[in-house]
């Protein structure tokens, strides 16, 4: 594993171990060159996974930006880091294992949605407000609405 802060291709891991969802290998490791001490996880990957965007636009699956966004979505709210964590694994796992390697952008979107609701229902106005593409507050009433006569 190449060092992050010098680039020295032989660093040195001192300790792993699982992480608390047993979903990861967590290992701290050490830099003999600049003798810095990093953190890296090590996942299962069960295929390449390839999002499909609305314009047609195939990216590579970003497993941080997907963490990214659910937690700009969580800002500010009673969610801890770890069930965000659960929610991205969660999510990571059913894509991963839906047998396509091509997922639509709003297979993902769906999924969030899903699993906000259950969450924090602020949380889950925010991510929809970008997901859905708000653009005025009539839309914001509207959906908050609906919430209301579920």
């Amino acid at each position: 594993m190449r060092c992050p802060f010098c680039g020295h291709d032989d660093t040195q891991v001192k300790d792993s171990r699982p992480t608390e969802d047993n979903s990861a290998i967590r290992r701290r490791r050490y830099c003999p060159s600049c003798e810095s001490r990093f953190t890296t996880f090590e996942r299962v990957q069960l295929r390449e996974l390839t999002v499909v965007k609305r314009n047609g636009q195939r990216i590579p699956f970003e497993r941080e930006k997907l963490a990214r966004s659910i937690r700009t979505a969580c800002r500010k709210r009673a969610v801890d880091e770890e069930r965000i964590e659960r929610i991205v694994n969660g999510i990571q796992r059913r894509l991963e294992s839906s047998g396509e390697t091509e997922i639509p952008s709003s297979m993902i979107g769906e999924l969030v949605m899903e699993a906000l609701q259950g969450l924090d229902q602020v949380a889950y106005v925010r991510f929809a407000s970008v997901y859905k593409n708000f653009r005025e507050a009539k839309d914001f009433e509207d959906f908050v609405e609906k919430l209301g006569g579920e």
